[in-house]
């Protein structure tokens, strides 16, 4: 590979399926400067940039405050994310400005399904995170620390400038987990939104009040890998908790950024009716009723290859059950045409968006309500940053 690459590469590379750096499924946007020819610096070089959200204690070790997992890092040792390291007593982030993935993604795949439909979303990600899921889909980036991966050299305002540059209205920060590379993404949403273009954090949401709420106010939406309703999976299948999970959410609502859900469901570890009545529960009691939710089939991945994928019938019963708790946006996922892909308004069932897999048509919506009866949809319909 070479030492650069340019737009126009960048761009036709979504063919290159397998590679490392993962850009099967991006596309080029109608009125992309075809033309453009700057250069994307690749670099193996780690950044240097000092970590926000960390304390300096005795003997040159740091706590680390950005997660619950509170790392406690003695000189020279990393975080349990692998891309944060404490040098002689400064905490740095090693993946500032060092994407390893870019895309063109449609929104819906992150997935969104409330947020400007039918858009495109500059998807990017670094090396590492703060949970090791025995079903992670892109162990390749998230489990590995950076200097064994390609990385770009994009500063965020860059990074922003070429989400502009190709006609994405949102920046996603994504694949990996966000979280971990906080400074990046909160440097690139502030840049980005200079620019008009919006920020969509794709997180499992394992994250500390006080840095989650300075980064939401940059951001126009997330969605929250909701793993399981129960300690036990986010302990055993995860290495992580619940509670601060449940804690973000909270937060998040509070700070009036839009909100999805998605819970990958796992045939024998999280798919019970007792666990999702009280997950449905739960959310409608602290988030609201109109926070959609996305029930995931899930697929035999990473070191969880013994188990099979979720059978559609369990997807149904448990959107059900979502529905009879009040939730009205219960959406089923990876599995295209079903018609829980669909969003009907909850007053009165009329279909108002009709989506098979990535693609979205606006069937019955006008100014964000129902054609037929006229009630409001929740969601960001227009560009939130103009509103």
């Amino acid at each position: 590979m070479s030492d650069s690459l340019t737009r126009r590469q960048f761009i036709a590379s979504a063919g290159c399926a397998g590679c490392a750096l993962a850009w099967s499924g991006a596309m080029a946007l109608p009125g992309y400067a075809a033309a453009t020819e700057e250069r994307l610096p690749l670099t193996k070089e780690l950044s240097t940039q000092e970590a926000l959200h960390y304390e300096k204690i005795e003997d040159l070790k740091v706590v680390c405050k950005l997660c619950p997992k509170e790392c406690q890092v003695a000189d020279a040792e990393r975080g349990y994310c692998g891309v944060r390291e404490n040098q002689k007593g400064t905490y740095r982030t090693l993946v500032y400005g060092r994407p390893c993935t870019l895309h063109i993604d449609p929104i819906e795949k992150k997935p969104l399904f409330h947020y400007r439909p039918g858009t495109a979303a500059f998807s990017i990600a670094t090396a590492g995170c703060n949970m090791e899921c025995s079903f992670c889909q892109n162990w390749d980036i998230s489990q590995f620390r950076p200097e064994q991966i390609q990385m770009f050299d994009l500063p965020p305002a860059r990074t922003a400038q070429l989400a502009a540059d190709t006609k994405s209205p949102t920046i996603a920060y994504t694949y990996s987990e966000p979280v971990i590379f906080y400074e990046y993404m909160l440097d690139t949403a502030q840049a980005a939104r200079k620019l008009g273009v919006g920020s969509v954090m794709i997180s499992n949401g394992y994250i500390q009040e006080k840095p989650l709420r300075q980064l939401l106010k940059h951001l126009t939406g997330v969605k929250i890998d909701f793993k399981a309703f129960t300690e036990t999976f986010y302990k055993d299948s995860c290495k992580g908790e619940l509670q601060p999970v449940l804690r973000a959410l909270e937060v998040i609502r509070e700070e009036n950024v839009w909100l999805e859900i998605v819970v990958l469901i796992i045939p024998t570890l999280n798919d019970s009716d007792p666990e999702n009545q009280a997950m449905a529960k739960w959310i409608r009691e602290h988030l609201g009723p109109d926070v959609p939710v996305h029930l995931t089939r899930f697929s035999p991945n990473y070191k969880l290859k013994n188990i099979p994928a979720t059978p559609v019938k369990t997807l149904e019963r448990l959107t059900k059950i979502m529905r009879g708790e009040g939730l009205h946006y219960v959406y089923i996922g990876n599995v295209p045409g079903h018609p829980a892909e669909n969003t009907l308004c909850h007053h009165c069932g009329e279909l108002v968006i009709r989506r098979l897999g990535f693609r979205s048509t606006l069937e019955g919506l006008e100014n964000g309500c129902c054609a037929k009866c006229k009630t409001p949809i929740p969601g960001v319909w227009e560009d939130p940053l103009k509103a």
